[in-house]
């Protein structure tokens, strides 16, 4: 079988031997003489000798030396490129190779020679890095031929779709740069060229149907091989011709193929795998990388070297699903078999930053860069978990570390923007938000941002034409509201009704706030509820039905453990509770879900993980959502009781222990009422562990109000009341439309949102003793009101006589 060293050496014979003057190269007679010979059975013209010979000296013109013609590696290139064949050719002249030079050509590849290293490094440049390798290049000097006819194909393709202007390319594609750095394992990564630059062919047109068509009849040669492992390198090799040129859809077509001959081969698994992901079908990916894992855990050592990149780029995929928690894993896995693999190690962090485990991203982040200290990413993330964890001074120097290194990256210039508003640093948070736009002009939340900054810094005319470029960019209605806001403060500056250097608002003490009427919330109560809201909002736990955690519970038991103390519980580790999530809440988008894994990992896991074992109580765990999932009041307190008895120790009764009873109302506290601490919920008095607990006296424990949840009532009616607008009534503090319920102070008549209430934030100009409050779920509520308001003071006047 000829190998592609012995290849080279035959189109070096054809060279000598046309190379008459031996000044190496083939000027126009020594070609004209090449083209002759090779072509015995056709009699040529001058004027088409002239012809191909002005092609070959046009096309190849990067090969000509001036003084000497055609150079040995143009008409090398002119054989790579399909103008001819090289076997024929050589045939055809009658040559031979002599067993010194088979040798040779054959250990190319490997050999320590001078002139061997330059046949190497002269292949190198022709063909792609994965072609060459020695452990993963083409095997078969059939699949040679199928290589160079592919890419004639692509050629024709390329400059056909150029010409007609239908190639398309992005700079700024995320996808295929997630990968790992090809330097890692070139012959599985993606090219540095993909990474660059996104190509999109044009898939509708006439000429990419006859690629297709074409591609297809060197398929069909593929399958036709003398035998399955030839069958198998033609369609590899076909393959990641395709994936070189970004041609994903036919390049998944071919490693499928190659799947299909040698199921336990990892090569044609990851490669399918990339493209998946490549083209946006990270559920697909995942399921393809973990077959490519299978295949390489059981193939022994022979595979043990690629575990790394493998499980790098499962946890990249899994990251494309929002499955964060499980991708820490992978990420893990992969630093733990390599720990030199600082990609994997930036992963990781970036990974645990993103479920809000800041010390640990930290530590990951800082390896990282340690390995690679020019790795602007890894700083970019690093200084966004100083940031979270409150070293604001050190995580301003990593931000400008990483803006140093590269003066483009987005991510850093707007992170950093966001850390100088939080420290009231107004004026440098607008430059940097100026330098992202300067970067991304649509970057409609830079531009939002750009104009807060900027009203921070008093140039309100700056702001305001920042909100209208922010309003071209977006229509969503929260731009439209703080355009008004804008509005309305010129206008009051203008009419010199502004504060006079006064505080726009009081705070005053919560014994100074009276409610009127039994329906108006309790401020204390209010500013509990919303934060509980807020979580339940940035969770979507609202949009999970509770009848689907009851039929979690039912349809996918967990097996039974035991914990350190012995006693039996249905725990399970923190990724399997991310899958069960997911399906929970299937609706979500990846990037939502992420941000719900965050906040749930924040608030609850680490509540009901308290020992750090990575494992949760699932019983505890559905009784603890039940309370913000969609549903009626009555059917998630249920469903709450109902995940208790599901725990071993009350399986298969009708009744809860009293001690599971408390410990839930204890752990609902904590999750949903940390200030109020777990010192003060209550504690078991000596009851007898046996004691039980029915339905019922589980829901007076649940409502108290004082020890219990009480606050759901609270937390419903923000549910159903907090998107409700009041017209054109604005919060006499913050100076926003009143959205939610408004709470109206019936002395002084000024009105408060629900946050300005919450805080306790009355205007400067109402300063009394006391502030007596109204709430209206809505306008139309308001006006029933005053309605009736009207309609007792006319029963109260005198009757005429």
């Amino acid at each position: 079988m000829a190998t592609r060293g012995s290849r080279s050496e035959k189109v070096k014979r054809i060279f000598q031997q046309f190379d008459g003057n031996r000044d190496g190269g083939l000027n126009r007679e020594e070609m004209a003489a090449l083209v002759v010979a090779v072509n015995p059975r056709v009699k040529f013209s001058d004027e088409q000798i002239n012809a191909i010979l002005d092609e070959v000296f046009r096309t190849y013109a990067e090969f000509i030396d001036p003084n000497k013609g055609l150079t040995y590696d143009g008409l090398l290139r002119t054989y790579d490129d399909g103008a001819g064949d090289v076997d024929r050719d050589f045939d055809a002249l009658g040559l031979e190779l002599n067993a010194d030079e088979t040798i040779k050509g054959s250990e190319a590849s490997s050999s320590s020679i001078t002139d061997e290293r330059a046949v190497e490094a002269q292949k190198k440049q022709r063909t792609a890095a994965w072609a060459v390798s020695p452990n993963h290049g083409i095997v078969f000097d059939e699949t040679w031929k199928l290589v160079d006819d592919l890419e004639i194909l692509v050629k024709r393709l390329k400059s056909k779709q150029e010409k007609d202007g239908k190639l398309k390319s992005d700079n700024n594609n995320n996808n295929v740069d997630a990968f790992s750095d090809a330097g890692w394992s070139r012959e599985l990564g993606p090219s540095a060229e993909i990474s660059e630059k996104r190509i999109y062919w044009e898939e509708s047109s006439h000429d990419y149907t006859s690629f297709v068509k074409e591609l297809g009849v060197l398929r069909s040669k593929a399958d036709g091989a003398r035998s399955r492992e030839e069958a198998f390198d033609g369609h590899m090799a076909i393959g990641r011709v395709l994936y070189e040129h970004q041609l994903f859809k036919e390049a998944l077509v071919s490693f499928k193929r190659a799947c299909e001959l040698q199921p336990t081969d990892v090569r044609p698994h990851f490669k399918a795998a990339n493209c998946l992901y490549v083209l946006g079908k990270c559920k697909e990916s995942k399921d393809e990388f973990l077959l490519a894992l299978e295949a390489a855990e059981s193939g022994g050592n022979q595979w043990a070297y690629l575990l790394p990149q493998i499980y790098v780029n499962l946890g990249i995929a899994l990251e494309g699903e929002g499955m964060v928690l499980s991708a820490c894993e992978y990420y893990r896995e992969a630093a733990i078999l390599c720990p030199t693999h600082y990609r994997a190690l930036k992963l990781l962090g970036s990974a645990l930053f993103g479920v809000g485990e800041y010390r640990a991203a930290v530590k990951a982040l800082e390896e990282a860069i340690y390995l690679k200290p020019d790795y602007a990413d890894a700083h970019c993330d690093l200084a966004s978990s100083l940031h979270s964890m409150g070293e604001d001074e050190r995580a301003i120097e990593v931000f400008q570390r990483a803006i140093d290194l590269k003066p483009g990256h987005v991510d850093a210039l707007y992170n950093l923007g966001g850390l100088y508003m939080d420290l009231g640093r107004f004026q440098r948070a607008s430059e940097m938000y100026t330098r992202v736009l300067a970067v991304w002009p649509n970057h409609w939340r830079a531009q939002l941002n750009k104009a807060v900054s900027l009203l921070g810094a008093g140039e309100t005319e700056e702001a305001k034409k920042a909100l209208k470029e922010a309003l071209k960019l977006t229509n969503r209605v929260e731009l439209h509201d703080a355009v008004s806001h804008l509005k309305h403060l010129q206008k009051k500056k203008k009419n010199g009704k502004g504060n006079g250097g006064e505080a726009p608002f009081v705070v005053v003490e919560a014994s100074k706030f009276k409610t009127v009427g039994e329906k108006t919330t309790l401020r204390p109560d209010l500013a509990i509820a919303l934060q509980i809201r807020a979580f339940q909002r940035v969770t979507r736990l609202g949009k999970c039905d509770v009848e689907a955690v009851r039929k979690e519970m039912r349809d996918n038991d967990v097996p039974v453990s035991y914990s350190g103390s012995g006693g039996p519980t249905k725990s399970i580790r923190k990724p399997n509770l991310e899958e069960i999530l997911r399906r929970l809440l299937s609706s979500l988008k990846p990037e939502t879900f992420q941000g719900a894994i965050k906040v749930i990992n924040e608030k609850i896991l680490s509540v009901l993980d308290d020992s750090g074992s990575g494992r949760v109580d699932m019983g505890m765990f559905y009784a603890v959502i039940a309370p913000l999932c969609g549903g009626v009041s009555d059917k998630r307190k249920r469903v709450a009781f109902d995940a208790l008895l599901w725990r071993p120790v009350n399986e298969g009764s009708s009744q809860i222990t009293k001690a599971d009873a408390e410990k839930y109302i204890k752990l609902l506290r904590a999750v949903y009422i940390p200030s109020h601490g777990m010192s003060e919920m209550l504690e078991v008095h000596g009851e007898e562990e046996a004691e039980t607990v029915t339905y019922n006296q589980f829901l007076a424990m649940f409502d108290d109000p004082d020890w219990g949840f009480g606050i759901m009532s609270t937390i419903l009616k923000l549910e159903a009341n907090d998107r409700n607008r009041h017209g054109n009534q604005v919060c006499s503090v913050c100076r926003y439309p009143v959205i939610g319920s408004r709470f109206k102070e019936v002395k002084a008549r000024f009105s408060l949102c629900n946050q300005c209430y919450s805080e306790g934030k009355v205007p400067p100009s109402f300063k009394q003793e006391e502030y007596k409050f109204r709430e209206y779920g809505s306008e139309a509520e308001a006006m029933r009101a005053k309605c009736a308001c009207f309609s007792t003071q006319s029963h109260k006047k005198p009757i005429a006589t």
